[in-house]
């Protein structure tokens, strides 16, 4: 495992709170007002006088060094009478900055600035990239960056909330054009300003040396063609790899330097390096993870390609089913299930993210594990808390706790609970299996419920339940009647053809491979 920076969650939260503590202290100074309604702080009340569109300017930053940041910056706007705005939080601030709860679009976006006049624009830009160069900070995706290596992005867009309905009546932001009727405001355009706007910026950047990216020779080998998870952190996309013959699929997961930094100091760069060096020593061991083909960098920015798994992933399987799924069928899922993980441990390793969607349930009806980068060494317990909610055992609240084995067998007991019910148990009381769906087998029930017992003990190895599992099995397939099995066999072809249907699907560009990796 890449080694952490961060050696207890006793730290973690202590720099936290010490990071958020001063925030707090700086928002108060500079950022003053707020509504209860809004994540953002704001410098002062808004002049009627002012603008409600034109070039705004955003700040980027990271939890660690935002508080930097603001304190440098705070001065220059305060004593301008500039209004500017900031998150409320840090939390709030890691939120933006995952591009999951707010949009991708917004990644970056932590200190915002509105300039009265394109002038002040051009002026105040100049001042606070001189503030702020050589922080290291994530790259807003479609704002247009001030220099090559600056902090400062800029783009055209509304100071005041404006709205229009679309062809479809949904909301969506919007701007004005000259005729003053309101039009789409594009924020996740790579030109960032509408046509009619002139660019104020083009002659008054920074003059600088040519940018030269650091790119690997191997970059030219990958075609991407789609973008299948787009987040601060980093991209997973669906590539062709030109450099075998005959081409072949393959998956290019990319770690975006600073991206998703957090208080342990691990960026989406760190754990896609984690995840290759977990995969190999997995795929060493014998455990059937996906392939590695290759890895590189790009601008800090790191990539590993490995074997594309053509199939479904199983919690969109899942969402289609119009019933709940035989017991059957659960039951040989769960035994594949409780191999892979008695498999990872055997091998001395917690995988820590098990869930549906990093499950591909292959044409064959094979289960096949995704998604390492969290996973640690059973005898180097990562203090860092990592997982999916649901999918996470009851002892995280204990502030002292250690991640290990007891986590990946919480989420076997977890996946089984929802491939029975059809919905995840509650954390600190599950309602017992049998309550939510009658007929299923007790030892079935009371396996489930052991590996989410409170009590680590309690729960059964991943071998132990795999063994156990298949006995039912066992005894239902003796016990059923050529025409109950032909039916559950039935349901088990439809589900292994929705698989095959979903990997055969024709898949349509969406995204270039210069866009993804910077060249």
């Amino acid at each position: 495992m890449v080694k952490a920076r961060i050696q207890s969650f006793d730290a973690y939260k202590n720099r936290a709170r010490r990071l958020e503590k001063r925030w707090q202290e700086l928002c108060a100074r500079y950022l003053p007002l707020s509504a209860e309604d809004s994540i953002w702080r704001y410098h002062r009340v808004r002049d009627s006088s002012e603008p409600e569109q034109g070039w705004k300017l955003h700040l980027s930053a990271t939890v660690l060094n935002a508080g930097k940041i603001l304190e440098r910056v705070g001065p220059f706007l305060a004593a301008r009478r500039v209004q500017f705005k900031a998150p409320r939080s840090l939390r709030e601030l890691i939120r933006i900055n995952s591009g999951l709860v707010y949009g991708y679009s917004q990644v970056g976006k932590i200190i915002t600035v509105y300039p009265r006049t394109p002038g002040e624009a051009v002026s105040l830009a100049k001042m606070l990239h001189k503030m702020t160069r050589r922080v290291a900070a994530p790259v807003v995706p479609f704002d247009l960056r001030f220099s090559a290596a600056s902090n400062v992005y800029y783009r055209f867009g509304a100071f005041n909330p404006l709205e229009m309905e679309d062809a479809n009546g949904r909301s969506q932001p919007a701007i004005r054009n000259p005729l003053g009727e309101l039009t789409p405001d594009l924020r996740e355009s790579a030109n960032a300003r509408p046509d009619w706007v002139s660019n104020p910026f083009e002659e008054e950047r920074p003059e600088r040396r040519q940018h030269r990216h650091t790119c690997s020779p191997q970059t030219k080998n990958f075609r991407v063609f789609r973008a299948l998870v787009q987040r601060g952190k980093g991209g997973v996309y669906q590539a062709v790899d030109l450099s075998v013959s005959p081409p072949r699929l393959c998956l290019l997961k990319e770690g975006r330097k600073n991206g998703e930094l957090n208080c342990d100091g691990r960026d989406g760069s760190w754990r896609v390096r984690n995840e290759e060096h977990v995969l190999a020593r997995l795929a060493g061991s014998g455990v059937d993870v996906p392939g590695i083909y290759t890895s590189f960098e790009v601008d800090g920015n790191y990539y590993l390609v490995t074997e594309f798994i053509e199939g479904e992933c199983l919690h969109h399987l899942l969402r289609k089913l119009k019933k709940r799924m035989p017991v059957s069928c659960v039951l040989r899922y769960g035994i594949q299930l409780a191999g892979i993980f008695s498999q990872i441990h055997l091998a001395g390793w917690v995988w820590r993210d098990c869930k549906p969607l990093n499950l591909i349930v292959t044409p064959r009806g094979e289960l096949r594990p995704l998604d390492f980068e969290g996973a640690c060494p059973v005898d180097e317990p990562d203090p860092m808390l990592w997982g999916t909610p649901g999918f996470t055992p009851p002892e995280w609240r204990d502030l002292n706790l250690q991640t290990g084995r007891h986590d990946d067998l919480y989420a076997l007991g977890s996946m089984l609970y929802l491939l029975l019910t059809g919905r995840v148990p509650d954390q600190t009381a599950p309602i017992p299996i049998e309550k939510l769906r009658p007929r299923v087998p007790s030892t079935v029930c009371e396996l489930a419920m052991k590996l989410l017992s409170r009590h680590l003990e309690q729960r059964p190895s991943a071998a132990t339940v795999a063994r156990a599992l298949k006995k039912v099995l066992s005894f239902l397939e003796d016990k059923g009647t050529p025409q109950r099995r032909k039916r559950q066999d039935a349901m088990a072809k439809s589900h292994n053809a929705s698989a095959r249907n979903r990997a055969h699907r024709r898949l349509e560009p969406a995204v270039t491979a210069s866009a993804v990796m910077g060249v």
